[in-house]
């Protein structure tokens, strides 16, 4: 696809025993645009569903565009991800 940037997906746990590898390249423009892709996929559809995704380290909205290159990583809940509308805190007091 012309313009759309190739990124490579990283699978973590439970994401990469249901894509059967642990990462790919993919040609998408956003988070969510990768979300849609990743979710029709019988296998990936419900941990996606819930899953965080991080681009180059930092947690990103499904509005996030992606550029070339990018490296995202695709986090189940019981490997450091959240469901889409759980905010992420590190550190700090309960």
């Amino acid at each position: 696809m012309s313009g759309v940037p190739e990124i490579t997906v990283r699978f973590w746990a439970g994401a990469q025993r249901a894509a059967g590898h642990a990462e790919e390249s993919l040609s998408v423009a956003t988070i969510g645009e990768l979300r849609q892709v990743l979710t029709a996929r019988e296998e990936l559809s419900k941990i996606c569903g819930v899953a965080s995704f991080l681009v180059d380290g930092r947690q990103a909205a499904d509005t996030a565009r992606l550029d070339r290159g990018a490296i995202v990583d695709v986090l189940p809940p019981f490997a450091g991800g959240a469901a889409p509308n759980r905010r992420l805190t590190f550190g700090g007091s309960r």
